[in-house]
């Protein structure tokens, strides 16, 4: 099989995986996106490459995040606006600073999220509750 031909069968199953995803598991692609993105710009840093490009998309992928999330939809909400908040501004002055370690402890806050996000489309469903504890993932995506 050709590169080229492995490389359209590639994009066509990512397309497909992101079309018939959950909302809820949307949201855990998205943040293993930030996660491997953060990972490169880290790495690039650390070896003294380009890592605009990788921050600026974990920056874009964070304000999409944030602007997403409704803060009236549960509890942690407003909380969860404040962590993009952070992240953010964080990733902002690493890129200014090229500093992989503001990088690394971005990386810190992000993964709990993520593994927060995997768990829950994970648990079985409990009939007639609504958990105050866990996000709605319409709320986000």
């Amino acid at each position: 099989m050709s590169t080229a031909l492995k490389g359209a069968g590639v994009a066509a199953y990512t397309s497909h995986s992101r079309s018939t995803a959950s909302p809820a598991r949307l949201v855990v692609m998205v943040y293993d996106r930030l996660l491997l993105d953060l990972d490169r710009a880290e790495q690039s840093l650390r070896s003294s490459e380009q890592a605009h490009e990788h921050l600026l998309h974990a920056q874009e992928i964070i304000m999409e995040l944030l602007t997403a999330l409704d803060v009236t939809a549960w509890e942690g909400a407003r909380q969860l606006s404040g962590i993009y908040t952070f992240l953010y501004r964080e990733l902002v002055e690493a890129n200014i600073r090229r500093d992989p370690d503001s990088v690394a402890s971005c990386r810190a806050l992000v993964e709990p999220l993520r593994d927060a996000w995997a768990q829950a489309i994970l648990a079985p469903a409990e009939p007639g509750l609504r958990s105050s504890h866990h996000p709605s993932a319409t709320a986000i995506a």
